[in-house]
């Protein structure tokens, strides 16, 4: 079932302010838990927690900005913000994954020439059973509202607050081991979270490419090419479509096509028929799809 473009962009806002306090929130307990904790690692997820305040801005402005009605300029709209917005929170999950992959290197190597690592406190294990049970609920929520909205900025939050919940897994086992069995266990600790940095710039690597594919003007998959030529060749009138040209605007799609009709029948009847199309288009697609179709005449013998 389609929303509309108001109910749509009172649901992204509300579900990104609800992350934005969650994070908020979040980052303190677990700053002061890596603090008074002696855990690195959970300083560094804390500083994860803190990223997701860049992104849900990030996503609270582009947002705005997506929903701006088309006007001279910008003949499509503004849906390609929101794409633009998924790109830059993929970035920025690259480069939490990165700096995580680069710390844990040198926690390691640390531990390899022999230096005492501080064993953390049991507060600091909770403070990350706590993390993940958060973060994991908050993604739920976020993604359900993504895809409901079909909005490709609040599906890349979603994710940005799972990579969070992974970060904070990673924390878990190497606190857990460090606090409980101590000595050359503490690199339990550095070896989980390369791990969890590899499964964060997997998620950014997929967002990337996706955000990129659609401002390359990347057609939609063949599956809902296939379901389009089914909904444009309906009416027993309407012949042997071709040309489908098919892409993403933020939330939206557009689509070319040409068909081929009768060539004895009136302009009225051809304009009826596509007005058809356009409807059956718009009921499966939602009401922001753009479609072009391109009438031929064909001769009936």
């Amino acid at each position: 079932m389609q929303i509309q473009q108001s109910d749509r962009v009172q649901k992204i806002y509300r579900v990104t302010l609800v992350g934005f306090a969650v994070n908020l929130l979040l980052s303190l307990v677990k700053l002061a838990a890596g603090i008074f904790g002696r855990s690195s690692a959970m300083v560094a997820d804390a500083v994860h927690s803190i990223s997701d305040f860049a992104t849900d801005c990030v996503v609270l402005i582009f947002v705005r900005l997506s929903a701006k009605p088309k006007d001279e300029c910008h003949n499509y709209g503004h849906g390609k913000y929101e794409t633009i917005a998924s790109i830059i929170i993929a970035l920025a999950l690259g480069v939490v994954g990165v700096g995580i992959c680069v710390g844990a290197a040198q926690k390691i190597a640390a531990i390899v020439r022999g230096e005492d690592i501080t064993r953390p406190e049991f507060i600091a294990l909770i403070a990350a059973v706590a993390s993940i049970a958060v973060k994991e609920l908050l993604y739920r929520y976020t993604v359900k509202v993504g895809k409901d909205t079909n909005s490709p900025a609040v599906v890349a939050n979603a994710w940005h607050h799972r990579s969070d919940a992974l970060s904070s897994i990673g924390s878990l086992l190497g606190i857990a081991c460090a606090y409980t069995l101590g000595g050359v266990w503490v690199i339990a600790d550095p070896i989980a979270a390369i791990i969890v940095a590899a499964m964060i710039l997997k998620v950014a690597f997929d967002l990337l490419r996706k955000g990129f594919d659609e401002l390359v003007e990347g057609s939609l998959p063949s599956e809902v090419e296939e379901e389009i030529i089914l909904i444009v060749t309906e009416d027993a009138a309407i012949s042997h479509p071709h040309n489908l040209r098919t892409r993403r605007i933020g939330s939206n799609i557009a689509i070319e096509v040409h068909i081929r009709v009768n060539g004895d029948m009136s302009v009225r009847e051809s304009h009826s028929l596509t007005e058809s199309i356009e409807q059956r288009l718009r009921e499966r697609f939602g009401d922001g799809t753009m479609v072009a179709i391109h009438v031929e005449p064909i001769k009936i013998v």
